[in-house]
């Protein structure tokens, strides 16, 4: 069963993958969006990924160059800068302590049926002040 993405995970975790996208080979928007729709990033579009790679290499850590193409206009490649390199390695770290933290705390969450997390509604009577 395919649930909804929470755009806001995608959105923290979205320059990491094209990062790691990039370590394979160089490569054009289109092409990386194939890649990490092929993935599991159905849902991704064009629209969310261009502004990641323009962020990525104005920070210096992807470069780009215009390659033409019989087809269309120039495409643009990009790869990844050795401070890409440096800057994948420290994310994946990142994202590796981020998880082990998440699954702790996770994993101490009784089910529902040993502990419901929501109690019983009561009925309060209101204060006055």
């Amino acid at each position: 069963m395919h649930r909804p993405r929470d755009p806001q995970l995608l959105k923290g975790v979205l320059p990491m993958l094209v990062l790691a996208a990039l370590a394979h080979d160089e490569t054009y928007g289109y092409e990386l969006v194939t890649a990490l729709r092929e993935a599991g990033l159905d849902d991704l579009s064009t629209g969310t990924l261009y502004p990641v790679l323009s962020r990525l290499e104005h920070d210096g850590l992807v470069t780009s160059r215009l390659v033409p193409s019989s087809s269309g206009p120039a495409r643009k490649y990009y790869r990844l800068s050795a401070p890409g390199v440096a800057a994948l390695d420290e994310r994946r770290a990142a994202w590796d302590a981020l998880v082990a933290t998440v699954e702790g705390v996770l994993d101490a969450v009784p089910p529902p049926d040993v502990h419901p997390y929501v109690p019983p509604r009561t009925d309060h009577p209101r204060r006055t002040p």
